[in-house]
């Protein structure tokens, strides 16, 4: 085989794509995997720049069904990633979510966590009184309930996917730094990809794991994704009072968001209807001080007194159509694969979503069917319906 010849090719080297080498080269150790990297830092890269939440609180199926699968792999994930004597520490911390609901949203919440129960999942109905016993410093005014699920929680970002990226190296994965500028093609079947650098690697699959830059990559071939990279910020507060013990992810019905992180420190975001779209990595301390605030300090009164230690923006690649994960062979192009539109959940999504398109190349039938985020949808128009996704 030619030195740029290879089985698949991966745009992006992020979660996505270091999970998706990882089980290429797992269930298969004589495939020549190349992973084509822009940012070797990943000082851009989604996951790493996100919450590092995982929760099992979804409203549809399958994406239960991918975090289900997530919990169980992160829980072996540092003895798995193991490469000689370095043993990752991904800093797994089962806190819980919280998911606050109004009397609005009482019926929709209690669906989802019947189907969340039917599946298996350790997810809880708290009363107000549950609530504000376990969390003092809440002002539960004009709230229902919510529900908790106590598996749900945080880890290091980073350390996952460079627990990935170094696992995947080490049973052969190659990884390039450069930038995909052009997905070639004959007749129909993926062809190869041309790098900002001139060269040109031949390959017969390859997969778009290319999170915000899913679009502009999937366009170089004429196919047109729903994906729009989307900033999104997160704001470190140091509160005057300390809450005792920490606090879970707490989500209030108006999408506002936090929790508690190392050294009583407080992480809070939102994402708002007015999020600009494109590759913009500033992060605005007004922001916090005019919008997210005032919110926070009305439901946790005790904020009122706080210093804004820093601030840092990341992307979500968003998914225009549903919000969900478009995964599967592109129609019309064989051999060209997408994992994108992960809209905020691509880091607790990683594990499943790589192992499935793995065994999709490889021609194995898939553990877990996901086939309901195939692409086809996007050419019908046919968004799936998921409640409460943040």
């Amino acid at each position: 085989m030619d030195k740029n010849t290879y089985d698949v090719v991966i745009v992006g080297g992020g979660i996505m794509g270091s999970s998706t080498a990882y089980f290429l080269m797992s269930n298969d150790a004589r495939l020549k995997v190349a992973v084509v990297e822009m940012d070797p830092t990943y000082t851009r890269a989604s996951s790493a720049l996100s919450m590092a939440n995982t929760r099992i609180q979804f409203s549809l199926k399958q994406n239960i069904q991918i975090s289900q699968y997530a919990f169980e792999f992160l829980e072996r994930f540092e003895d798995k990633m193991v490469v000689g004597e370095d043993k990752p520490n991904i800093a797994y911390r089962r806190e819980g979510n919280l998911f606050l609901v109004d009397e609005s949203g009482r019926s929709t919440a209690r669906e989802a966590l019947d189907l969340q129960k039917n599946l298996g999942c350790k997810v809880e109905w708290w009363s107000l009184e549950k609530i504000k016993q376990r969390y003092p410093l809440y002002d539960l005014s004009g709230l229902a309930g919510g529900t908790f699920g106590p598996e749900d929680g945080h880890l290091d970002a980073y350390a996952v996917l460079m627990g990935f990226k170094a696992k995947a190296r080490s049973l052969g994965a190659e990884y390039i730094n450069d930038e995909v500028i052009q997905l070639m093609s004959v007749g129909g079947r993926i062809s190869g990809v041309k790098l900002a650098s001139g060269e040109k690697l031949t390959s017969k699959f390859v997969v778009n794991c290319a999170g915000a830059w899913a679009a502009k990559v999937a366009r170089t071939t004429g196919v047109e994704l729903p994906v729009e990279p989307v900033k999104r910020q997160v704001f470190v507060l140091d509160p005057a009072v300390k809450p005792e013990g920490p606090l879970p992810l707490t989500f209030l019905p108006s999408g506002l968001y936090f929790r508690t992180e190392t050294g009583n420190q407080i992480l809070v975001g939102k994402s708002l209807e007015e999020d600009p779209v494109g590759f913009d990595f500033n992060w605005d301390d007004k922001r916090f001080t005019e919008v997210l605030w005032p919110e926070l300090a009305a439901f946790v009164p005790a904020f009122d007194t706080l210093k804004l230690i820093r601030g840092w923006a990341g992307l979500y690649a968003v998914n225009t159509l549903d919000g969900n994960a478009i995964l599967g062979e592109w129609p019309g192009l064989k051999g060209f694969f997408l994992a994108n539109g992960f809209s905020g959940h691509g880091l607790q999504q990683g594990p499943a979503v790589g192992r499935y398109i793995s065994e999709l190349i490889i021609g194995t039938p898939p553990i877990l069917d996901l086939s309901i985020f195939r692409p086809e949808r996007i050419l019908e128009n046919k968004p799936l319906s998921e409640a409460g996704l943040v």
